[in-house]
C-alpha cells in the first residue's frame, strides 16, 4: 500500500450534509440559550459529560494551541465556595448600574447552585506559541478558549440540557480558590443541567433588559462606515 492509501485510509471521509441537517443545525443555533434556570437534584450521566467534553474539545484553536481546561466542580464545599464569589461580584456589579441598580437585582444572573453539573473554564498558562498570535497572543487565546465554550453549548443544547455561562467573578479569587497556577486565568464558571425550560427568546430580551439589534447592523464592507 503506498504512503497516499495509508494517509487516505486512516482519515475519515469528507461528509455531505442534507438539507435537513443543516436545517437541523441552525435550528440548535438559533434556540441556544445563556440559561439560569435548572432543576435541582439532578445529575447528569457519565457518557453524555464525555460527549460534551469531546465537542468541546474539537474546538478550533489559534496555532492547534488548545489552551483551554476544563475543571469539573464535584466537591460541595468548594461549589458554595464559588457560589458565594459570584454573589460578591453580582453585589458589586449592581453598585455599577446605577438607576437600574434594583432592576439588575430582581434578575436571576446564575445557577451555580441548582445545576446539576459545575464546570470551569480555565485559560491555561501560556505555552509560547506564536503561530497565528505574535501580534495579539493573549485575545487569540482567550478566543480559543471561547470557541470549546461554545462548543461545549452547542454540544449541551442538542443533548437537551441546558447550559449558562458565568462571567461574575474577580479571576484572581476564584483562581486562588480552585489553585491554578501562574499564569492560568478562570474564564467562565459554567452550569450545565436539565432546566424547566428553554427561554424562547434570550432571557434580557423576556425580562426587559436590553433587546437584540438586527444583523444587518453589523455587517460592513471593505472599512468602518462614516458617521
Amino acid at each position: 500500500m503506498c504512503p497516499a492509501d495509508s494517509a487516505d485510509s486512516a482519515a475519515p471521509a469528507a461528509t455531505a450534509f442534507t438539507a435537513a441537517e443543516r436545517e437541523t443545525l441552525h435550528q440548535i443555533l438559533s434556540t441556544r440559550r445563556d440559561m439560569r434556570h435548572f432543576l435541582p437534584g439532578q445529575t447528569v450521566a457519565d457518557e453524555v459529560l464525555q460527549r460534551l467534553l469531546a465537542a468541546a474539545h474539537t474546538a478550533p484553536s489559534v496555532g492547534l494551541m488548545q489552551p483551554w481546561r476544563l475543571l469539573r466542580i464535584q466537591d460541595a464545599a468548594q461549589r458554595e465556595r464559588i457560589a458565594d464569589l459570584v454573589e460578591q461580584e453580582r453585589l458589586a456589579t449592581a453598585d455599577c448600574m446605577g438607576l437600574r441598580s434594583d432592576e439588575f437585582l430582581a434578575l436571576k444572573v446564575e445557577g451555580v447552585r441548582e445545576a446539576a453539573l459545575l464546570l470551569v473554564a480555565v485559560l491555561a498558562p501560556d505555552d509560547g506559541t506564536v503561530f497565528g498570535r505574535r501580534t495579539m497572543p493573549r485575545d487569540m487565546a482567550l478566543c480559543s478558549v471561547a470557541c470549546a465554550i461554545q462548543n461545549l453549548w452547542l454540544a449541551a443544547r442538542v443533548e437537551n440540557l441546558g447550559m449558562g455561562w458565568v462571567s461574575l467573578f474577580d479571576p484572581a479569587r476564584l483562581g486562588a480558590v480552585l489553585d491554578l497556577p501562574e499564569g492560568a486565568q478562570a474564564v467562565a464558571v459554567l452550569c450545565i443541567g436539565p432546566v424547566p425550560a428553554f427561554y424562547p427568546q434570550p432571557m434580557l430580551e423576556i425580562e426587559g433588559w436590553r433587546q437584540g439589534r438586527a444583523l444587518e447592523e453589523f455587517v460592513f464592507t471593505d472599512r468602518w462606515p462614516a458617521g
